[in-house]
């Protein structure tokens, strides 16, 4: 079990056969050409490994699989069998020492900044949850892409550099339109609300990037709707981005000055609409809702003609207490 055949070079390695000894150096051929040395020889049921220190960066490495210079045939680990080189053995030692203490300071920094994403996840979980209407089945984001890709070996690649909440939809049907509307929410992304039929791009096929709206995928900004499939999984997603208030550009009208009173806890809102708490377990929405009915009717409405309120019979539209959050919303009134 401890014979390797090289495919390339056409030859076996036996990895159960020593070929250095602690304290030499060896080389790294046809990738980074970095040294190393050998400082701790380990024998298991697959060989031998090897446990090497990059003399460069103070990085360990380990491997199984040694050859000679003489014989070399792509990328791999090499020694040379004519000319052996040492390393003293207090000079491995301080190295073997640096290097702990360098990983040491990259799992602490990792630590750190693991705890650091946490709290931001922390807060960004209650801010989302807040405005995340529980009735949306799709949020519209604005993403800024990085072109990374690589012309002369033609690798074509992009990553996000940002990512920024921009609305909400209650529908999962991929609408231009409904991306263009949002547009405006950001000032990045204010040009993107003017039709241009270039913007539009449709790759929903295999490895495609689905719909989205930009001058292109691999750099500046694009906007696209992700799926809500579960509420809970998607306020994790989303949890670092909001944790950044920046992050978060959702247009809310602004919460008009009036009294409240105790059944008119949230006051006027859309067109006009009031919204007010009915009783202890519904909420009601009165005014001129005709041209607001259907998405009333969205978010659990029901329509009912001979309401009470104040001691007067009022048309409205009633709702379960449990929709009070997304009205609010709505009516951006939270």
């Amino acid at each position: 079990m401890s014979k390797a055949f090289l495919l390339g070079a056409n030859k076996s390695i036996d990895r159960a056969q020593q070929v250095v000894e602690v304290n030499q150096v060896i080389q790294m051929e046809g990738y980074s050409y970095d040294r190393y040395v050998v400082y701790e020889i380990m024998e298991n049921d697959w060989g031998i490994t090897y446990k090497l220190i990059n003399l460069r960066t103070k990085e360990f490495q380990t491997t199984d699989i040694i050859r000679p210079l003489k014989e070399k045939f792509g990328i791999g680990y090499y020694y040379d069998s004519e000319n052996s080189q040492f390393m003293d053995a207090f000079e491995v030692v301080i190295l073997l020492q640096e290097a702990q203490q360098k990983k040491k300071a990259e799992q602490d920094e990792a630590e750190q900044e693991r705890i650091r994403v946490e709290e931001v996840k922390k807060i960004g979980r209650v801010r989302f949850a807040e405005i995340f209407p529980e009735d949306a089945l799709g949020i519209i984001v604005a993403r800024l892409r990085q072109n990374d890709s690589d012309s002369q070996t033609d690798y074509y690649a992009h990553s996000t550099q940002r990512t920024i909440i921009i609305g909400f939809s209650k529908h999962k049907r991929d609408l231009f339109s409904e991306m263009r509307k949002h547009a405006p929410n950001f000032e990045e992304t204010v040009y993107l609300a003017e039709f241009n039929e270039d913007y539009e791009h449709r790759e929903k096929y295999s490895m495609g990037d689905g719909y989205y709206l930009g001058e292109s995928k691999y750099c500046g900004w694009i906007i696209e709707k992700v799926p809500v499939y579960d509420r809970k999984r998607t306020i994790e997603e989303f949890a670092y981005i909001a944790g950044n208030e920046d992050n978060i550009h959702i247009k809310q009208q602004d919460k008009p000055n009036i009294p409240n009173t105790p059944n008119d806890r949230t006051g006027k809102g859309k067109d006009g609409c009031k919204m007010v708490e009915y009783s202890e377990k519904a909420i009601a929405v009165f005014g001129d809702t005709k041209a607001i009915k259907d998405e009333l009717k969205a978010m659990g409405g029901r329509f009912n003609s001979r309401l009470t309120f104040n001691g007067k019979k009022l048309a409205g539209w009633i709702f379960s207490k449990s929709q009070e959050q997304c009205l609010a919303y709505y009516f951006g009134l939270n």
